[in-house]
């Protein structure tokens, strides 16, 4: 199977609803979506910061945008009844575990609320309809083990933001179980999936608290990388990988929703594992130069040292692999920083490219 024409083919000319569409994955996807000639319509809050990936494609995206929050739930509903989306990608959510820690109520309102408004929406929508939740690999009661956590494994959650992304995955089940069961499908034409991915890196992100804006930031300042945990593990993934993960898993679902729809993970290849300071010494040698240091401070709140995901339901039910291994996603990455500095730049032409480069990847690998 070809499966650039076989996504091409699902989404082109096809209503898509996507929240969090101005954030670093939402702005990727509706990017890549727009390349497949499909509608779209974004829900999501501002961009946070001065700079965003998102502001600098707007001109060029032709998304319908509506700016207000998934907490909202009146407004929610209204736009997606409004807009009868045949797919819905729910992106938007508070995705920091050290944000969770100073803002625990707006974490789990954000993420666990959002999730729940999207669902009860899906009631009143009388067409049919994919839905994929974009939940995290941090969902897992993490034992901080060698061995990576499967899809049938105990959810938990440390942290506050880990724990609301878990209550997202639990209320997902329960209302796909309660309202849409999959035996009951031809009456209520709703096919409901989780997708759990996380540790993502690209180009575009200029979040505060994550590891490659961090990196960035002080390789521009001639400063060293400041590093909390440098000898955490992490299923570290190009941000295409998992996005194209999705539109794979939704594509799927729109041709058998009965076989396809429920949990799945997207991550590196169980081998494709790196240290956080790993990481850095490989981003120091794209870069060209760089330097970092450790910081030591027993007041910082618990983060996980150990964590891996196991890819084997995806790899086998949507043939789904990662394109890029670790240092290729950080090579990827770092590139697009350092192409984007450049004064002929366009953003959106750049980005563009990358895009299209790895879409040539997954055609080159049939």
């Amino acid at each position: 199977m070809d499966i650039n024409k076989f996504i091409e083919k699902t989404y082109k000319g096809r209503k898509v609803f996507i929240t969090g569409h101005t954030g670093f994955k939402g702005s990727w996807l509706t990017l890549w979506l727009q390349i497949l000639g499909a509608k779209i319509k974004g829900y999501s809050l501002q961009p946070e910061g001065n700079k965003s990936l998102y502001l600098s494609l707007e001109k060029n995206i032709e998304c319908e945008s509506v700016i207000s929050d998934i907490r909202n739930k009146k407004k929610l509903e209204s736009e997606i009844l409004n807009f009868k989306p045949d797919f819905i990608f729910h992106l938007a959510a508070k995705s920091l575990v050290r944000y969770s820690y100073l803002h625990p109520l707006e974490t789990i309102e954000t993420n666990v609320n959002g999730t729940a408004n999207i669902l009860s929406s899906l009631s009143k929508l009388k067409n049919f309809c994919n839905v994929v939740i974009i939940t995290t690999d941090k969902v897992y009661e993490n034992k901080e083990w060698i061995y990576p956590y499967r899809e049938v494994d105990a959810l938990g959650g440390y942290d506050p933001y880990s724990a609301s992304k878990a209550c997202a995955e639990i209320i997902t089940s329960s209302m796909r179980s309660s309202f849409f069961n999959m035996k009951n499908f031809k009456s209520h034409q709703k096919a409901i999936s989780t997708a759990r991915a996380g540790n993502v890196i690209g180009g575009g992100d200029y979040s505060t608290d994550r590891i490659i804006p961090d990196i960035i930031r002080a390789f521009k300042k001639n400063t060293p990388v400041v590093l909390r945990n440098p000898e955490s593990t992490r299923p570290w993934q190009y941000v295409l990988d998992p996005l194209h993960g999705y539109l794979l898993l939704s594509a799927k679902m729109n041709e058998e929703p009965e076989k396809y729809s429920g949990a799945y993970n997207f991550g590196p290849l169980s081998d494709d594992n790196l240290k956080v300071k790993e990481l850095v010494k490989i981003a120091i040698r794209y870069w060209g130069k760089g330097s970092f240091k450790l910081k030591k401070n027993r007041n910082e709140p618990h983060e996980a040292e150990l964590l891996k995901l196991d890819i084997t339901k995806a790899k086998e039910n949507l043939n789904w692999i990662p394109v890029l291994n670790s240092s290729e996603s950080i090579s990827e990455t770092i590139n697009w920083y350092k192409d984007s500095e450049k004064k002929t730049t366009n953003i959106f032409s750049l980005t563009e490219k990358y895009l299209n480069d790895f879409i040539n990847k997954i055609g080159k690998r049939e």
